[in-house]
Formats: structure tokens, sequence, C-alpha cells
């Protein structure tokens, strides 16, 4: 698989071990030891996916990628961090980062959340797809082409993510889908992350879309997983 990354990382002997294994996988890898030269390495040339890590000397990787995402949504990124915190993993997620990944970690793991990014990443822009047909659920709309998503003529918002795992939902409505099934089809099937991750962002786009609705759509299954439905 060929794509550029850029390794925005301070410890030297881990930017080199990474280095070393992207290159072998085929990657063209360039790095950054701090937050403000990787942003200027980031604006100089293109990058397909950004390997972040949270602290970062002269420039936090949070600060970076607000700074990246206020103009770019389609950049992936995937988060190093050595916090322990599902909550804390996802507030980088919040911000617009693709994928996290705690440190220590095993390089397998690092390659298939690579390669789930770049798949994602790899879809066309809004701009380049073509109108389709909307899916439907009560006065939700969603339209994958424009990437438009409606409610009770309400336009919402939602980041990459939340909009393939609402796609997910909607393509299958009143079918109840454990966690499993949805990181497969919405993370991907080498994804090796916490099924707890999906728990945050069912949250995530169901304050968003039942926000101010008439009904709820989203409904917990206990003990199964979540189904998208017009009625209780």
């Amino acid at each position: 698989m060929s794509g550029k990354i850029l390794i925005v990382e301070d410890e030297a002997k881990i930017s080199r071990l990474l280095e070393i294994e992207l290159e072998s996988e085929g990657y063209q890898v360039t790095k950054a030891d701090n937050g403000l030269d990787a942003l200027e390495a980031y604006r100089s040339q293109e990058v397909d996916l950004i390997l972040l890590d949270v602290m970062l000397p002269g420039m936090s990787g949070i600060e970076l990628l607000r700074r990246i995402r206020a103009h770019d949504s389609h950049t992936a990124v995937l988060l190093l961090t050595a916090k322990s915190s599902v909550e804390d993993k996802v507030s980088g997620l919040d911000l617009g980062a693709n994928d996290y990944i705690t440190k220590p970690f095993q390089i397998e793991e690092l390659l298939a959340r690579i390669r789930a990014a770049l798949r994602l990443q790899g879809k066309p822009h809004p701009e380049e797809e073509t109108a389709g047909d909307w899916l439907t659920a009560a006065d939700l709309k969603l339209n994958e082409g424009t990437r438009e998503v409606i409610r009770d003529g309400r336009r919402i918002d939602l980041t990459p993510r939340e909009f393939d795992l609402l796609v997910y939902l909607l393509k299958n409505k009143r079918q109840v889908l454990n966690r499993e099934q949805i990181l497969a089809a919405v993370w991907g099937y080498d994804y090796y992350g916490d099924t707890n991750v999906v728990d945050v962002y069912i949250r995530y786009v169901r304050k968003k879309i039942d926000h101010g609705g008439t009904q709820e759509l989203i409904h917990t299954v206990r003990g199964v997983g979540y189904v998208l439905k017009e009625t209780p």
C-alpha cells in the first residue's frame, strides 16, 4: 500500500522505528519532532496521513490538530497517546482525529489502524461525488453523495466517522447490530481497538440527530447493541 505519512514524534527512537517499519511497508515518510516543524511540513507538502503524538514541544499535538482541522477535514490523523482513559482518547477524536493508539503499542496494530484510516481517507471528496438517493428514517434524511444530513429541515454537521456510522445504521434500519458488527463495518475488519469506542460514537451521533427531534431514532438494545428505527 502506498501513501505519504508524516510522523510527528519527539522521541527519536520511536520516530526512527516508525520510519523503518512504515518505509518497509511501502509508505513515503516525512518526520518532525515538534509541533511547529510539523505544521510547516504539513503545509509544504502533500500528506495522506499524520501520526501525531499528543505531547510535543513547541505546540501540542491537540493544538496542531485544531489548526489542521480548521481548514482540512480530509487528511487522516492518528493520535499517539500515553493516556489510558477512554474519555481522554475520545476527546482527541472529537477534535477531528480519525483514530488513536496508546503507547506502548504493537507495530502490527498500528499498521492495521493506518490501513483502515487510509481506506476511509481514500473515499472521494463530497464535491467529487454525485448526489444519490436519500437514506431516510422518520424526518431524518441523509445523502451519501452530497454528505448532507437533515432532520426536520435542520442541517446537521457530522464528523467523517460519525457520518459513516450513521450511514451504516440507516442502511441497516430496524436491524439490531452488535458492537463487533459496527466496528467491522465502520472502523474496518482489521481494527483492534476497544469496542467502547462504538458506545462513545453512538452517544455523539444520538446527541446530534435526536436532539430536538420528534422521536428518538437510535435505541440501545441492552446486552446486544444498537438499532435505528422510527418507533421504540
